[in-house]
């Protein structure tokens, strides 16, 4: 039986192949060869069948989808485990160790929504019943019009009754109001917009189409709409500290920490074996060697170790308006020529033309501040409607040098290439994907690239160490931020001193990390992830195991897990069903290169 490596080499001997009358159209050889896993069409059921319920049960975190979703990952972890784990190989067993820790890791965010949905209870008792309103629509319950209509006029004034426990008013001083916090009403506001979504999609699947129920639930439910409408904002203004008639993604951030335990969940997923605290020491000593770093550049640059003054001068070598694009192209073509260079990864013919560039909204850009990537580019600079001020805070903090190190980042050999690459092998191990993997690689591919002197000028450099610090500094704030040590305004002032953020910029940054679009270690996985590759990166290449182009190719082909996992198999390492042994990879990093010219 060939080993992983062989496979692999098998592969790229077989990719050297006459190349197909059309460029996008691959030689057949190594896909047929490549390493198969028994447990692959076990996952795809699984993945179907999740989907499937999740369509099915589509009111977000009613009964009847908690229940589901809850006997779905159990009732498959159970049979997962009757399955002969010895008789597995290598990939089967790198397959069943991925399952497992998902399947345990899903059982633990639903025991952390209860504890949520639990604080939450008292400002919204009223949830479930509207829920189940859905609930029994997609169980094709026959719809009862009267009672319908005397469940909403109930809850709409219940919700009435709870919104003016918050209201300054006589009567309201003398009641007692429910005890809560900033954080709780904050997420009780965001369940409060996701229900009047699910209970207009209840209303427009009957409204028109029964004349009966619109002539008894029109009236009621247009008064719960609007009575959880005005519930959100009362608890939005009078409680989170919203300003009246300010935007959601424009009030203040507050996010919601998880505390140390959930820190501990989430590493154990990731099968990191540090704690929050051991990962903020990794990160503050990567920044200062950034710090070093950019202080030399800085002396280059004729700034002494001033280097936030340094950094103003290469802030203001923004391109026009309206010349951002063309930027993005010529950089994405630069990169690609210096990997052509060598013969670090594969990037295929149709890989290098398939992917498209679109521009961020501004409203959007008040959370996504910088590039967004993959089969889709997407690019942020000013508009016309935009503010002075929101426009060269825009300009400046996508000036040509900090973007010279982000446009890969995003395209080739980051996170399109990733997903190209995810698409096409193992494309099962969709389901186990991990911020350490994907965006660890592209963070990867920046310390990569610098190491091997891409970035030449000393603007270039900054540009460079500008994102390194920043993924420093990451770690640091979004770690702190919920163990419960650091605020989000804290957060952001964080990012203005130490890593000289443009104030909108930080917070947008700031907005993103806590928002809720993200996992609470998603901001410090693109540092560690990128170190746990370059500590395996010194394990395979460096000791000849590998050459560069097999290790970057086998991480890519092998399908998204977390780290620990992509050491295991490239390394063939013994698993059992508790998956591997703890990887102490910051132990065993090999020293970052210095550019310092002095």
């Amino acid at each position: 039986m060939l080993t992983p490596v062989a496979v692999f080499a098998a592969l790229l001997v077989q990719s050297a192949a006459p190349a197909a009358p059309a460029s996008s159209v691959p030689a057949l050889g190594p896909l047929v060869a490549r390493p198969a896993s028994e447990l692959e069409q076990v996952i795809e059921r699984f993945s179907t069948d999740r989907t499937a319920l999740t369509r099915r049960y589509d009111a977000d975190d009613s009964p009847d989808q908690r229940r589901k979703m809850r006997e779905l990952y159990t009732g498959w972890q159970s049979n997962l485990h009757d399955v002969n784990f010895g008789k597995l190989g290598l990939e089967g067993r790198a397959d069943y160790i991925l399952l497992d820790n998902y399947l345990k890791h899903q059982l633990a965010l639903l025991a952390r929504r209860d504890k949520q949905r639990a604080e939450t209870a008292p400002l919204l008792p009223f949830a479930d019943r509207l829920l189940g309103l859905q609930d029994a629509r997609r169980n094709l319950t026959t719809v009862d019009p009267p009672g319908s209509a005397r469940a909403l006029a109930a809850v709409a004034q219940q919700v009435d009754s709870l919104r003016a426990l918050f209201e300054p008013s006589r009567d309201s001083a003398s009641k007692a109001k429910p005890q809560t916090t900033r954080t709780i009403a904050n997420r009780a506001a965001g369940d409060l917009d996701d229900l009047r979504e699910t209970l207009r999609a209840w209303f427009r699947y009957y409204d028109g189409y029964d004349p009966v129920f619109s002539w008894w639930v029109k009236d009621p439910w247009q008064k719960t709409d609007s009575a959880l409408a005005r519930y959100a904002r009362t608890l939005r203004e009078r409680v989170v500290g919203f300003k009246p008639g300010t935007a959601q993604n424009a009030g203040p951030i507050v996010g919601d920490p998880i505390d140390a335990a959930g820190l501990k969940e989430e590493l154990a997923y990731e099968m990191i074996p540090y704690t929050p605290q051991e990962l903020i020491a990794i990160a503050e000593r990567e920044y200062a060697f950034s710090l070093q770093e950019i202080k030399a550049a800085a002396r280059e640059l004729g700034f002494g170790d001033d280097w936030k003054a340094a950094m103003e001068k290469v802030k203001n070598t923004y391109v026009d308006p309206g010349r951002q694009p063309d930027l993005v192209r010529d950089l994405a073509k630069q990169a690609q020529d210096f990997f052509d260079q060598h013969d670090w990864v594969t990037i295929p013919p149709l890989a290098r033309e398939d992917w498209r560039m679109e521009m961020i909204p501004p409203e959007r850009q008040r959370v996504s501040p910088f590039f967004l990537g993959g089969e889709v580019i997407q690019v942020s600079y000013p508009t016309a409607e935009m503010t002075d001020e929101e426009k060269l805070m825009s300009m400046r903090g996508n000036n040509p040098h900090f973007s010279h190190a982000t446009v890969f980042h995003e395209l080739n050999p980051g996170h399109h290439l990733q997903g190209w690459m995810s698409a096409r092998y193992n494309s099962h191990r969709r389901l186990f994907g991990t911020p350490f993997w994907n965006e660890g690689q592209s963070l990867y591919w920046e310390m990569f690239l610098w190491d091997h002197g891409f970035q030449v000028s000393p603007e270039d450099r900054i540009g460079a160490l500008f994102w390194r610090m920043h993924r420093s500094a990451r770690i640091i704030f979004s770690l702190n931020f919920h163990l419960g040590k650091m605020t989000p305004e804290q957060a952001v002032q964080f990012l203005v001193d130490t890593v000289n953020f443009e104030r909108a910029n930080a917070e947008g940054e700031v907005r993103r990390s806590f928002g809720g679009q993200y996992g609470p270690l998603y901001q410090a996985a693109y540092m560690i992830g990128g170190l746990q590759l370059r500590a395996l990166h010194a394990e395979l290449v460096d000791t000849k195991k590998m050459t560069e182009r097999e290790f970057h190719d086998a991480v890519l082909q092998g399908g998204p897990m977390p780290i620990a996992m992509v050491r295991a198999r490239l390394l063939q390492l013994s698993l059992t069903r508790d998956g591997p042994a703890a990887w102490r990879f910051a132990e065993k990093l090999p020293a970052p290169v210095s550019r310092a010219r002095r």
